[in-house]
């Protein structure tokens, strides 16, 4: 029966490979080396060829990286080098949960470094080249040592967490493990930027002036409280821009990257800022959270009904079953399922995106929108005329064309 589960999930990344692939080619079969007519007025000749050259050169990068990356994680499975890995890590312990840092700390740590020479190039010859990129070596590295810190302490204490409440209940695991894992989310909806954006960004109040005083009229104008509005210094790292809103309740603020103000107009980014209004009022940052907490609890029970199963760590090569072990067999076999609730999700977003949309060109100016949009498209080089295949499975947002005709049928 082991075998028959290995090859399963052999079977599945090897899918999941070629599907994303076939999508990746459906979009370029949509470029062109002369202008289309739809998105002419949006970019001129230049710019255009610009954009179409920056898209085919991340299209050969991400072949070139997802094949590796699919000949390293094949290798893992087929040489067991998971069972390799977990040997070593019950070479240091006897404890489970030791065991289990220990065993995942290895495999992100080794995949994080075996990929840091693909950043490296994106970062600094792709990006660069097209005119993006503004980190600094010491940057770069300073991001590095900061992401493994905070992985090995959020990622590993809530494993730890986790592990040690699977120990202690046993058959009732999930929906214990669940009540953690929601507080956690919801902790870290709500506090995020101020404790993790701090260590890789400066976040500083909007100063007095203009545009403040025209996003509080209009916060004001809509009936949103809003006391909490940031400028972040994005330009450190990429000049490209964009705004999110973050935090819930008495936390919630709206993040302006810098790079965006320097971009747009007073009257675009107060559209932007009406559409990140909108996802709030539309209550989109609730339905995203309890979607997710709802998938959480899915997956645990499901997991917990398979984690003690010897059948999933014999297919990795290992003969005592471990939660670890159990985590790496379960995570490949679910994708499937996570596959289908992704289409789902991507769905969900691009109708929200259009409620946002609306709400902002019906209480603002759709016209400052469309504008807006289309900058941003322009200076970051964004592909206009994706395949609508792809978009479908990939897609979060609306295509910029899909949402300026939207908006089109807003303006006087």
């Amino acid at each position: 029966m082991h075998e028959l589960l290995f090859w399963i999930i052999i079977g599945i990344l090897v899918v999941d490979f070629i599907f994303e692939k076939y999508l990746s080619y459906l979009n370029t079969t949509t470029m062109s080396d002369t202008i289309p007519e739809e998105v002419k007025g949006i970019y001129d000749e230049e710019k255009y060829k610009k954009q179409q050259a920056y898209q085919r050169e991340n299209h050969r990068f991400g072949i070139l990286t997802s094949s590796f990356s699919m000949v390293i994680t094949l290798a893992m499975f087929l040489l067991y080098g998971f069972a390799l890995v977990d040997g070593w890590a019950w070479s240091f312990t006897g404890n489970a949960i030791l065991a289990a840092l220990i065993f995942f700390g290895i495999i992100m740590f080794a995949s994080d470094i075996i990929g840091v020479p693909f950043e490296i190039y994106d970062t600094f010859k792709i990006e660069e080249k097209y005119g993006f990129n503004k980190t600094t070596p010491k940057i770069f590295v300073l991001d590095k040592v900061k992401g493994w810190l905070v992985s090995a302490v959020i990622g590993g204490g809530l494993l730890a967490l986790v592990i040690f409440i699977y120990q202690l209940t046993g058959n009732m695991f999930w929906i214990y493990a669940w009540i953690v894992v929601s507080a956690f989310s919801i902790f870290m909806a709500m506090f995020y930027s101020n404790l993790i954006v701090p260590l890789f960004n400066k976040q500083t109040p909007l100063e007095e002036g203009e545009l403040r005083d025209a996003i509080s009229a209009f916060a004001q104008k809509v009936g949103f409280k809003l006391d909490n509005i940031f400028v972040i210094d994005g330009s450190k790292r990429s000049t490209k821009a964009n705004a999110y809103f973050t935090g819930l309740g008495a936390k919630k603020r709206i993040v302006l990257y810098d790079t965006l103000i320097n971009d747009l107009e007073t009257e675009e980014l107060v559209a932007v800022l009406a559409h990140e209004i909108g996802h709030n009022k539309k209550k989109h940052v609730v339905q995203g959270l309890l979607i997710g907490l709802v998938q959480t609890a899915i997956v645990l029970f499901v997991f917990g009904l398979l984690i003690d199963s010897p059948v999933l760590s014999a297919a990795l090569g290992v003969e005592e079953p471990n939660f670890h072990i159990g985590m790496v067999a379960f995570g490949v076999l679910y994708s499937p399922i996570s596959f289908f609730t992704g289409i789902f999700m991507n769905m969900l977003s691009r109708k929200n995106e259009y409620q946002a949309d609306r709400f902002a060109a019906e209480n603002y100016k759709p016209e400052a929108l469309a504008s807006a949009l289309k900058k941003l498209s322009i200076n970051n080089l964004s592909n206009l005329t994706p395949h609508k295949t792809f978009v479908f499975f990939h897609y979060s947002h609306p295509t910029l064309l899909q949402r300026l005709a939207f908006l089109k049928s807003f303006e006087k």
